[in-house]
Parts: C-alpha cells; sequence; structure tokens
C-alpha cells in the first residue's frame, strides 16, 4: 500500500544525516559545494563553446547530448525524486555572479561590502509566475533548442549573464528563486523527494533570535547569509531551499538537519498558492504534449513544432496548441472538475478557488513520473550518441579517448515499456492517494471526500490512460 506522510509529520519518520561524522564534516566544509560548482562550470564553459564553436549536426556536439540527454535524464530520472533541489546546490550558472556579488567564491569576506545595488526584489513578483511563463516560452521553442547545438549555446550564456546582472541589482539569489525556469520546476518536484533540510528544533531558533542571532539569515565568519532569502527557522518546504549547505556551517548551535523523510510530505503542508498549481498543471500539460508529438501517429504536429524547417505558420499554431494546454486546457479540466466534486460532494459553501488550488497538487506525483517515463525513452535510445562525443566534443574528427567511431545503438528499447508502465502507475496512485488526504484536509467526512475526489481522479487517470497508450503503443 502507497503511504504519503503525515501533514505534521513525526521527528521519528525522519533520519537527520548530519548525526553522522563523515556527512556532517563534508557539508560543513568551504569546500562544499565550491568544488561541485567548479567542476560543473567547467562542464558549461565546454558545453557554449562546443555549442557556439561546434558542429551545427546535433548528435555529434557535445552541447545537445550533454545537456538535453545526459543531464536532463540525470536531473529527472534521479537528482529531482531522490534529493530534490540537489542539482541547485551545484548549478554553475548563478557561479560567477554570486562570486563577483560577494567578491570571493570560497571563505566569507566580514568587511567586504557586496558588489551589488542590494535591491530588494519587486513584491509584484515575489512568486513563481515569471519562472512558470519562462519556462513555457523555453518549452515553446524546444525542437529548436534540443536541435541546434548554437541555439543551445546562446540559451546558457543567456541565461549566465542574466544571472551576472541580477545580482548586480538585487540581493543574493532573486535570479534563482524567482526567474530561472529550470528551479521552478525543480522546486515543484523536489516536494516529493525524501531529502529535506530543516532544523532540529525551532524552538532553539526562537531563543536564539536576538541582535546577536539569525547568523543563518546574516551570515558569519564560517559561511554567507542564506542565499536564498529563507529562514531555516520557519521553513517547511523544500520549494525554496536550495540545499547550498550554508546554514549548516554558519548556525552556532547546530539545529540544522538534513533529513531522510517519507516520500511527499511537503505535498501536504497546506500552504497551496496559485502559481504553484500553474506550474503543476504547465509541467503535466508539457510531458503529454511532448509525449503526444515525439511518439504519437500525427506526423504533421513534429513537422510544426520545428521552426527551423516548417512553415512559420504551422509552428504558430504549435506554439498555441502547446501553451494553452499549459495555460488554459488543463487547468480548466481540473477546474471542471473541482466544480463537479464540489457540487457532487454538497460543499458549495467551499470556496471553488480553494479546491481548485487544492486539487491542482495531485498533478504533481503524475507530472514528475511522466517526465521520468519520457526522460527514460531519450536516455535508453539516444545516450549512445554520449560515447563519441566525449572524444570528439566539437565534432572536429578528434578521437581523445578512442571511443571516437562508437557508432548510435540504442540500449535493450524493449525494456522501456516495462519501466514507463510501472512508474506512471506509481504516479498516479500517488496522485490519488494524495488527492484524498487533501479533501480530508479541506472536507473532513469519507463519503463527501471520495465524491469531491472522483471527478479530479477521473481526470488524472485519464491523463495516464493516454500517455500509457502512447508509450506501450
Amino acid at each position: 500500500m502507497i503511504q504519503i506522510a503525515e501533514v505534521e509529520p513525526r521527528q521519528e519518520s525522519r533520519v537527520n544525516l548530519l548525526r553522522y561524522g563523515p556527512a556532517k564534516r563534508v557539508l560543513r566544509s568551504r569546500w562544499f559545494p565550491f568544488l561541485l560548482i567548479l567542476a560543473n562550470l567547467f562542464v558549461f564553459v565546454l558545453v557554449i563553446l562546443t555549442g557556439l564553436f561546434g558542429t551545427p549536426v546535433g548528435n555529434r556536439n557535445f552541447s545537445i547530448i550533454f545537456v538535453w540527454i545526459v543531464w536532463w535524464a540525470l536531473l529527472i530520472v534521479l537528482l529531482i525524486p531522490l534529493a530534490g533541489r540537489l542539482w541547485c546546490t551545484m548549478c554553475p550558472i548563478p557561479a560567477i555572479g554570486e562570486w563577483v556579488q560577494r567578491r570571493g567564491a570560497l571563505v566569507p569576506r566580514s568587511r567586504a561590502r557586496p558588489l551589488s545595488l542590494g535591491k530588494e526584489w519587486p513584491k509584484p513578483l515575489r512568486n513563481i509566475w515569471l519562472q512558470n511563463f519562462s519556462f513555457a516560452a523555453v518549452a515553446s521553442f524546444s525542437a529548436i533548442i534540443l536541435t541546434r547545438p548554437k541555439v543551445t549555446g546562446v540559451l546558457l550564456l543567456g541565461f549566465m549573464v542574466v544571472a551576472l546582472g541580477l545580482f548586480l541589482l538585487y540581493r543574493r539569489r532573486a535570479f534563482c528563486r524567482y526567474v530561472c525556469p529550470v528551479s521552478g520546476f525543480i522546486g515543484l518536484y523536489s516536494t516529493v523527494a525524501p531529502l529535506e533540510l530543516r532544523v532540529v528544533d525551532r524552538n532553539v531558533c526562537l531563543k536564539h533570535c536576538g541582535a546577536q542571532g539569525k547568523e543563518c539569515m546574516k551570515g558569519s565568519a564560517q559561511g554567507y547569509g542564506c542565499p536564498w532569502m529563507e529562514y531555516p527557522g520557519s521553513l517547511d518546504r523544500n520549494s525554496y531551499c536550495g540545499l547550498c549547505g550554508e546554514c549548516i556551517k554558519t548556525c552556532p548551535l547546530d539545529n540544522i538537519a538534513l533529513n531522510l523523510r517519507p516520500v511527499g510530505a511537503d505535498l501536504l503542508v497546506p500552504e497551496r498558492r496559485l502559481d504553484e498549481a500553474y506550474k503543476a498543471f504547465i509541467m503535466l500539460a508539457a510531458a503529454i504534449i511532448y509525449s503526444v508529438v515525439m511518439m504519437g501517429p500525427w506526423g504533421w504536429m513534429k513537422s510544426w513544432a520545428d521552426l527551423g524547417s516548417g512553415s512559420p505558420v504551422h509552428f504558430l499554431g504549435y506554439v498555441a496548441m502547446l501553451v494553452g494546454s499549459m495555460l488554459v486546457v488543463v487547468p480548466g479540466f481540473f477546474l471542471a472538475a473541482s466544480w463537479l466534486g464540489r457540487l457532487m460532494a454538497g460543499v458549495t459553501h467551499i470556496p471553488l478557488r480553494r479546491l481548485f488550488v487544492a486539487f491542482a497538487y495531485t498533478a504533481v506525483p503524475l507530472g514528475l513520473a511522466a517526465w521520468i517515463a519520457f526522460s527514460l525513452g531519450f536516455l535508453f535510445i539516444n545516450v549512445s550518441y554520449a560515447i563519441p562525443v566525449l572524444s570528439d566534443p566539437f565534432g572536429w574528427a578528434w578521437n581523445l579517448f578512442h571511443t571516437g567511431t562508437h557508432g548510435w545503438t540504442p540500449y535493450v528499447p524493449q525494456v522501456l515499456p516495462y519501466l514507463q508502465a510501472p512508474t506512471l502507475l506509481v504516479g498516479l496512485a500517488l496522485s490519488i492517494v494524495l488527492g484524498d488526504r487533501i479533501a480530508e484536509e479541506c472536507l473532513g467526512g469519507r463519503s463527501h471526500r471520495l465524491r469531491a475526489l472522483a471527478p479530479v481522479a477521473a481526470v488524472l487517470t485519464a491523463a495516464t490512460v493516454l500517455l500509457l497508450w502512447l508509450y506501450l503503443g
């Protein structure tokens, strides 16, 4: 039987990894996560250079293969489901901007003023709507980005330049918190992950909040103040904690825990927002549309998605279909299901908006499962391209590691359906179990909540059946 954690999980359901000496020494070291960021920055620069100056043939270019096949599969299949925001811990995109702002890369300088105007991020934009729209924009041009190395190089370089500019204008990681399209969905799906950073005892934090306290926010000689502008003492979800570990270094009371916890615990924290609800819709819709375009029997959809070889009018039709599905169709199905469930349960006194936003979170487990299933297909079929590209990243006929002549070989494609189908079914089961818990929270009685949940469960099931049909044929 699938179980999701209680709204207020008991502390004994957690295992604090910082109780173990080796983990604590690593995370308290100033070399963590600096060395991880430095290694990824090297790869990131190579991606930009190969994208801008390498071969235009996508399957022979390091930038395409290692970003959109290797990195993407690692992110979706392993990092997010198992460790939440661990990628944000070592992401190289904000690194240079953050180091410039701090006037240093490794050791805090107590007398150094940040090289930044230090502006506060505008209040109306303190949400993830910008991330929602930036993801929709990138997703609309995905067929070009995923096949044109130069476009990938320009896009990633552009992200770094934008991040640098925002570090010079605003406090700390405004780019990561409010702008980065990748950070938005990582934050949403990190709520499912079995890893969390929290305080051990909130009362300890409350007693330490005097003039000399809150080193986790202000920084100290041991580390920087939280780059994500979060206060660990009130942290109850993974969504906006980048797992940088600075609070582990700065807390003088050893009151920070890195916990293993029940899967999906954050999804039952009753703090639900419309911008996050739409992120869930956007991600689920994108996974469905991408699967339809790539694996469906309608070849015209694939040609419409490629602006480089198709008609601009057709491409605009594809964008309208994709963005319309993200912002109108999928939210519309959930709104209709919430309205119908509210009517069937006889709870019309409960605001429809409340049920709509709450039930939107049921799309999170299924959406993540859909992306895992989709990414597994890319990985098994195309990862063999990475072997020759390692020896010849620019496509200039190099053979650095004697793997340049390795041919394309799809790996065990016959196994894919046996991985994709269970992944989708587990995602559906988790979503329905979560929906039942949300309905119980909102409505109480069993008969009321089952009637309210039924239409939402039907929408989730229909989406799963469509995806199973596409993957299993």
